[in-house]
């Protein structure tokens, strides 16, 4: 009889071991979190979330059948992106982030780039939008190696006109002031007290909405297998 030991192998090898969907590894990410910091900070934040829910604003924002406002913005490297250009060759992946100082947005966008591929075997374009100024944007793009559009939404421009945009509560905007402050980032005319839903749309070539993910909670996010089924459909 072979030893054990040498069988485990040829039975693994056997064995598909899937990578981590996207929502697990924001749930860990949030698990862990829930670990460290302290329990009058979580609570502020819990309050914070449920703030977004009470204001209505996934309802009020654009949804699926809409039509997808245009614009034009300024990419990492200063070059001007228009919607409806890109549009020209197929359908467009939008997604908002709020910002680099963001774990969940970090991780979101490393899933994004590693389903890049199918996504563009589906002939769509992936395009990230963030308040962050082109310098902080720039780093993110080059510190996550990403390979698809990463635009400046100043002063929230285009978020507003999506609907997306929310107000934080005093709390959880001072605590972000001392962890980070976020007019370093967005800059002082977009102020320190809003940011946007982390949404994704799927925009047709016609420009209107075929799919949307919009939810209060910034620790979730589409997943990207669900955007890969929705651009087949």
């Amino acid at each position: 009889m072979k030893p054990v030991i040498l069988l485990l192998p040829l039975l693994l090898s056997g064995l598909a071991i899937s990578a981590p969907s996207l929502s697990q590894q924001l749930r860990a990410r949030a698990e862990a979190s829930s670990k460290k910091i302290p329990a009058n900070v979580r609570e502020e934040y819990a309050k914070g979330i449920q703030s977004v829910r009470d204001s209505k604003v996934t309802a009020s924002a654009k949804q699926v059948g809409d039509k997808a406002p245009d614009f034009t913005l300024k990419n990492a490297t200063g070059e001007d992106v228009t919607l409806s250009t890109l549009l020209k060759n197929g359908p467009v992946i939008l997604t908002w982030y709020r910002g680099g100082w963001c774990p969940y947005c970090n991780i979101a966008l490393n899933a994004m780039q590693e389903k890049l591929p199918e996504f563009k075997k589906a002939g769509a374009t992936l395009v990230a939008l963030t308040p962050e100024l082109p310098d902080k944007s720039l780093e993110t793009t080059e510190k996550h190696h990403l390979e698809f559009q990463v635009l400046t939404d100043l002063n929230h421009q285009v978020a507003k006109q999506y609907g997306l945009v929310f107000k934080l509560t005093p709390e959880v905007a001072a605590i972000y002031h001392d962890k980070f402050n976020l007019t370093e980032y967005n800059g002082k005319e977009a102020g320190d007290d809003s940011l946007p839903l982390a949404a994704t749309y799927i925009i047709n070539s016609d420009g209107s909405i075929k799919w949307a993910f919009l939810d209060a909670d910034y620790r979730n996010r589409a997943e990207p297998d669900d955007i890969v089924k929705a651009l087949a459909k």
